[in-house]
C-alpha cells in the first residue's frame, strides 16, 4: 500500500480541491476507476505549475517534457456524484532522471485513494533525459 502522505516529513503536500461531477460516475453512481487518475493528473499539473515551472517554455527551450512511467495505485473507498473531494501531492523522491510523488485523494479527511507516480523526463524524440538542475533544486 502506498504510504500515507500525512505521516511524511518535510513541506506540506500540495492540495488541489475536485468535485465530482455525474460524468465523472459509471453506471453504480460512483466515481469510474480511471477517473482518479485524471484528478491527480490535474493537481500534478497544478502542482508543476505553483512551483513555477512552464512546461510549454520547458517544451519549447529545451525539448523535455515530463512523462509518467509508473503508477501504483490502490482504490480505497468509493467517491459519488457531488462529492468534494482533495488530492494531496507530496515528493517522496528525486533523483538525477526522475521523481516519485504520493498523491491520495481524500475526502474529509480520510484517504479514499493513493498512488504512486513515477515521473521522468523525455526529449522531443522520446528519449529519456535528466530532469532540469533547477527542477531539481525546487524539489530538494
Amino acid at each position: 500500500m502506498v504510504q500515507d502522505i500525512e505521516q511524511s516529513p518535510g513541506r506540506p503536500p500540495h492540495r488541489f480541491d475536485v468535485r465530482v461531477y455525474y460524468e465523472d460516475t459509471d453506471m453504480g453512481g460512483i466515481v469510474y476507476h480511471a477517473n482518479y487518475l485524471k484528478f491527480t493528473e490535474r493537481a500534478r499539473s497544478d502542482w508543476v505549475a505553483g512551483m513555477g515551472i512552464d512546461q510549454r517554455r520547458m517544451k519549447e527551450d529545451e525539448g523535455l517534457v515530463f512523462a509518467v512511467r509508473r503508477i501504483e495505485c490502490d482504490y480505497l473507498m468509493a467517491a459519488r456524484f457531488d462529492d468534494r473531494l482533495t488530492v494531496l501531492t507530496d515528493v517522496q523522491s528525486v533523483s538525477g532522471a526522475r521523481m516519485v510523488l504520493r498523491q491520495q485523494v481524500m475526502r474529509g479527511g480520510e484517504a479514499i485513494f493513493a498512488a504512486l507516480v513515477t515521473i521522468v523526463c523525455l526529449t522531443d524524440t522520446g528519449h529519456p533525459a535528466r530532469l532540469p538542475a533547477n527542477i531539481r533544486l525546487i524539489l530538494h
